[in-house]
């Protein structure tokens, strides 16, 4: 069972906007933070975060980060990756508070075979994820293994 695309069907400078968007919320930034061990008073007091810059509790950046790669996966890996590799750089250029509304966009950046599995290749991808404002709050490229097409598919 797959959606996701075949390493076959990538192209380089190809660009995915994907189609789900989600509204984080309060209980988001709660539970993952706290599931995480995560007890920084930025993301979980309201009080202290009056008094800093941004005058009001960030989410959590691991959290916006696993929900804009999350998102990808419907229309980009779902039932095709083999694994995720790693990821080349991340960036958090604006926060993300409660409320906002994110939307991703993914980039083929490039594209190989692998050295060890003749059955996948390795695709890198950049996913840039914004607010409703079209504000850039996460930036990451990343590598993944990428199943090809199997024969009579």
């Amino acid at each position: 069972m797959h959606a996701g695309r075949w390493f076959d069907d990538l192209a380089v400078g190809e660009v995915i906007e994907h189609s789900l968007r989600r509204t984080v919320s309060e209980m988001d930034n709660i539970m993952f933070s706290s599931l995480t061990l995560n007890f920084q008073p930025l993301h979980l007091d309201a009080e202290y975060a009056k008094g800093t810059e941004f005058g009001e509790r960030l989410v959590n950046s691991m959290f916006t980060l696993g929900l804009v790669v999350g998102m990808t996966v419907p229309e980009l890996t779902f039932g095709t990756a083999v694994a995720n590799l790693g990821f080349d750089s991340i960036s958090f250029p604006a926060p993300v508070v409660h409320g906002d509304t994110l939307k991703v966009s993914t980039t083929v950046t490039s594209l190989r075979d692998s050295k060890s599995r003749p059955g996948v290749g390795i695709a890198g991808f950049e996913h840039t994820g914004t607010n409703q404002r079209d504000e850039v709050v996460v930036l990451c490229r990343r590598n993944a293994m990428i199943n090809r097409r199997p024969a009579g598919g």
